[in-house]
């Protein structure tokens, strides 16, 4: 997905690539939604309308891995970005 693209969704937004554009996961509310991809580097992602810019930069354990992004349990509107193992 490259820079200035934009995937929207209800749900789960999965990107089997790169995710370098803007991905909003559960764009109807849905705080159950994730954002996976195999190489997260967004100019923004957004969970239910809680979301994160490149501005404020990944991780270095995040930034350009696979991983998963979700909100929290504790109803404090965060982000949570996990890094993913992939085996094959």
């Amino acid at each position: 997905m490259n820079q200035g693209a934009e995937v929207v969704a209800d749900g789960n937004i999965h990107v089997y690539a790169p995710l370098r554009g803007k991905a909003m996961a559960g764009a109807s509310g849905n705080v159950n939604a994730r954002i996976f991809s195999l190489s997260l580097e967004p100019e923004l992602i957004s969970i239910a309308g809680v979301y994160r810019t490149s501005e404020n930069p990944l991780p270095a354990n995040v930034h350009g891995k696979p991983a998963q992004v979700q909100l929290s349990n504790d109803g404090k509107d965060k982000l949570l970005i996990n890094a993913l193992t992939i085996s094959y």
